[in-house]
This record gives structure tokens, sequence and C-alpha cells, in this order.
């Protein structure tokens, strides 16, 4: 009884050590694998910051590498307007006397010297006033030799003062109205020193005052112009500046001289420097703005702009230096800034970095520190690499 017992007992024993031994490898072989998987969930990981770039893909691409370098980053005060002429540059051109336009060839946009006719105008008044010049003309060469004489007879008492009074009066108003008829034909382009009976006539021309552009036209032929009918400007491009507009926070940042980006608003990729020459000292007090008046550096540029073209500005107020890397080097992913860091001959890896402003295709890297200076990035051709 008792020998049966014991081997029970044995039995017993063997099966709850082969029970343990069964539950120590199954551990085991549990911690292998999970070591095992992390590990490669490790190397995935670690592979997703490496990006392999082939000498074809590189070529290929129009890849290129570059280290951090230091650029000036200017502080800027935005600002919209337009190009503009001065005052001088821009006549609104009517006739002074009222008539009929007789004849007119201008198109918009051609182009006119000073003192060239612009159109003519026809009016049957401009008979009379021609006529009663040369009859004023006529009478004063008598009027002033009797006037003359007159003063002479009063000087010697043979004459009345009566007589001596009448003549002076009559010289001097018929003077003062052949003063105002030659300065009248000289506002109609009619040469007084040239008039006779024979050349007047009743068609005048209009003269351009200045050299420019005939921009807009406003008067046909058959058309009835009163003297405050504006036919046609006139505009001289030749001193096209830039007008721009900013608010009075950005007044005391702004002075005489600071260079100025210039962008057509259909072209932000082109820009034309300029500086300012003006600052207005009284602000809008609609929009709460103050007009800026730039010079456009290179004066040829004048040539491919026109009056009215709508700008924007960036007015460069302060420079100042950073470490930076062009801004296609650097990708924003989830607001969170990346680039590739070269480590060897294809081998790039995707770093984090902090960035600040950015100025002139280039972006500061304010932890340019964390990087040895020899370390070369992968400044084009980047983005699409590291958001793929």
């Amino acid at each position: 009884m008792k020998n049966t017992n014991k081997k029970i007992s044995n039995s017993i024993y063997l099966k709850g050590l082969l029970l343990v031994a069964i539950m120590v490898l199954a551990s085991c072989n549990s911690k292998e694998k999970s070591e095992t998987a992390n590990s490669e969930a490790t190397e995935t990981a670690e592979d997703t910051d490496v990006i392999v770039i082939t000498e074809n893909q590189f070529i290929s691409g129009n890849m290129e590498v570059g280290k951090i370098t230091t650029q000036p980053f200017n502080t800027v005060v935005k600002a919209n307007g337009m190009f503009a002429v001065p005052p001088e540059n821009q006549a609104d051109v009517s006739a002074y006397f009222a008539g009929y336009v007789k004849n007119i060839s201008l198109l918009p946009g051609d182009a006119v010297k000073k003192g060239q006719t612009l159109f003519t105008i026809e009016n049957p008044e401009y008979v009379q006033a021609q006529q009663d010049f040369l009859e004023a003309k006529g009478r004063l060469n008598y009027l002033k030799s009797d006037y003359e004489r007159q003063k002479e007879l009063m000087a010697d008492n043979v004459t009345s003062k009566k007589n001596f009074l009448k003549a002076e009066s009559e010289y001097t108003v018929t003077l003062a109205q052949y003063q105002s008829l030659k300065k009248k034909l000289s506002l109609m382009n009619i040469n007084p020193n040239t008039l006779s009976g024979e050349n007047i006539r009743s068609v005048i021309s209009v003269p351009s005052p200045l050299s420019g552009y005939a921009t807009t036209i406003n008067a046909t032929k058959g058309m009835y112009l009163n003297p405050s009918d504006v036919a046609i400007t006139v505009t001289n491009t030749d001193d096209l500046h830039i007008e721009l507009k900013i608010f009075e926070k950005d007044l005391p940042m702004v002075k005489e001289g600071l260079p100025i980006n210039v962008r057509l608003q259909n072209d932000m990729s082109n820009v034309y420097k300029g500086k300012v020459h003006l600052v207005n000292k009284a602000i809008n007090i609609q929009d709460r703005t103050i007009n800026i008046h730039g010079d456009l550096v290179n004066k040829s540029d004048a040539k491919l702009f026109a009056p009215g073209m709508y700008i924007e500005g960036e007015i460069l107020t302060t420079t100042t230096e950073y470490f930076a890397l062009p801004v296609e080097a650097v990708a924003n992913i989830d607001n969170d800034y990346f680039v590739l860091v070269k480590e060897n001959g294809t081998n790039f890896k995707r770093v984090l970095v902090k960035v600040g402003t950015t100025n002139n295709g280039f972006i500061q890297i304010v932890n340019a520190n964390d990087f040895d200076p020899n370390t070369e990035f992968l400044t084009k051709g980047a983005f699409n690499l590291i958001t793929e």
C-alpha cells in the first residue's frame, strides 16, 4: 500500500516539473519573439528617417546639396499701391473756346510731342474775334498819332484840355482792346503778328502742352466741345513713380531713402527695385493710411509699366543676418519642419529643425548650432522626398 502511494506521489511530482518546464520554455519563446518584433519595429522606424538617393535619381531630379549659410533678413513694411506720374507729367486737354471738332486722328497710346496739333475745332465766332483785332489794330495807329499831337498842342496851350483828354481816352481804350484781343488770338493758337484780312479762318488747332502719349480720348469728329470739356488726356511716363499706402502704425519705421521691393499683382515672381523718395506728413482719416512716394532705381523699368497699374510693395526697414537654408530645403509636416541631412554618398536622414522667418527665398534655421558647419543638406528636391 505504501509503495502504491509513493508511486502516485512521484508521478504527480514529475508532471508538475514537466508543466513548469513547458511554461518556462513558452515564456522564453514569447520574450524572444517580443524582442525580435521590437527590434524589427525599431529598425523600420529608423529606416523611415533614412532616404536613399541614387546618383541617377540625383541627376535626373536636378537635386542639389549645400550647407547652412548666413543670409540677410529684412524687416519689411508691406504696402499696396500703384504706379503714377507727377502732376506736371499729365494734362487734360480742352479747348479754351467752344466749337465743333473738325478733325481728330489720334488713337489711345499714340505718341505725341509738345506743340503737336491734337485736334482742330471750328466756330464762326473765331472769325469775329480776328476781325475785331484787325479793326482795333487799324484804329490804334491813328489814335496814337492823334493822342501824341494833342499832347504837344496841350503843352503849347494851342488846344483845349478837353480835346487832349478825349484823344487820350480813345487811345487808352483801344489799346486795351487791342492787347486783350491779341491775347485771345494767342489762346486760339493764331499768331496775331501774321494775321491779316487774307488769312482769317474759322478753324483753330489745339496743341499738346507736353510730350508723351494720348492715354484718353473723349472727343470725336463733329462733337461739340465746351471750354470745360476734356477732349484728350496726355501723359508723360518718363518720371513714372511708385505710390504706396502704409498704415499709420508703420509710419515710425519708414524713412526717406529706404529700399522698396515692388511686384505686380499678377506677376509675383519678378521683383523691381525702388527707394522711398517722399513720406507724406498727413494721414488719410478715412482709412488711417499715409501715402509713400518712391522712385524706381532702374529708370528703364518705367517703360514696362503704365500709370494706374496696381502693385504690391515691401519697404525694407532693417536688416539682420541669420543662419538659413533655401526654403525648398525645408518641408512642413503638421507644423513640424524637417530637412534631409547627408550621411554618405547616397543616404540622407530626415531631421527635425526649428525655423524662424523667411526672406528672399531663404528660411531661418533657429537651431543651426546643433549641426556641424560642414554638414550638407539636400537644398533642392528635398520637399517631395520628405513629405512622401
